[in-house]
């Protein structure tokens, strides 16, 4: 939904139209390289990091790979919704005006300068992160390569979804796929299969050597929500232990 439409309703808290506040979230999206997803009406995604941003000539500029087949879809859209990540706050601002333009290095989307973003807390309640001696992970079939089975790392989970570390030295995801029957291993007692969508990638800094994949649980089965929820239940309580100890 776009931003101006959702002013007057239960979101409207979460707006941010300072000047200032705005700016510094950009700078923090550019200096952090972080990942944008930008969500175009018809469901495409395309990938970009903050290229340039400046208030005064009233623009931005995303870079953007040119041979995504995303793209084109999306400079044809009505509407498109940028999505990104800082740690536990989650950004989103409207996409205005994009025009493509091609560099020598770099292709980039100069849009107009977001003069208002939303700005959510994201719900860590119920998400908890694995205790380390248990090393969580999840098996699944690379969506380009059938042949390639990666075993990736659970960086935390709730009862929606969970996070992956994908090392940089594996392919790339990109957010929108969907990952067939992904077998989650918890721990001995916690595991089972089931549909993952890749909603982001976000970056984790240089010295991570990985991305942060943000994934959505599709059409889990009640056994394994049961198994989850309990493994949650039970993580934040040894959690609890631990801090006491």
């Amino acid at each position: 939904m776009p931003l101006d439409q959702i002013h007057a309703g239960a979101f409207a808290e979460f707006r941010v139209d300072s000047p200032r506040e705005v700016a510094s979230m950009l700078r923090q999206l550019a200096d952090g390289n972080v990942t944008l997803n930008l969500n175009a009406s018809d469901g495409h995604v395309v990938c970009a990091t903050l290229w340039t941003s400046d208030a005064e000539r009233g623009s931005i500029g995303l870079a953007v790979d040119a041979t995504d087949p995303a793209l084109a879809p999306l400079l044809e859209s009505e509407e498109a919704v940028a999505v990104a990540y800082l740690d536990s706050v989650k950004l989103q601002f409207d996409v205005l005006d994009p025009v493509l333009v091609h560099g020598t290095n770099a292709s980039v989307l100069n849009c107009r300068y977001p003069r208002e973003m939303y700005r959510f807390q994201r719900r860590n309640a119920f998400r908890v992160r694995p205790l380390l001696r248990h090393a969580p992970v999840a098996r699944v079939r690379h969506t380009q390569i059938a042949e390639i089975q990666l075993e990736l790392r659970v960086l935390d989970l709730s009862i929606g979804g969970c996070a992956l570390f994908l090392p940089d030295d594996l392919p790339p995801l990109q957010p929108g796929v969907m990952l067939n029957q992904v077998q989650i291993e918890l721990d001995a007692d916690t595991q089972f299969r089931v549909d993952l969508r890749l909603q982001h990638v976000t970056s984790l800094g240089a010295d991570a050597k990985g991305v942060r994949l943000g994934c959505e649980f599709v059409r889990a089965e009640a056994a394994a929500l049961r198994a989850l929820q309990r493994y949650i239940d039970q993580t934040q309580k040894r959690g609890k232990l631990l801090s006491l100890s």
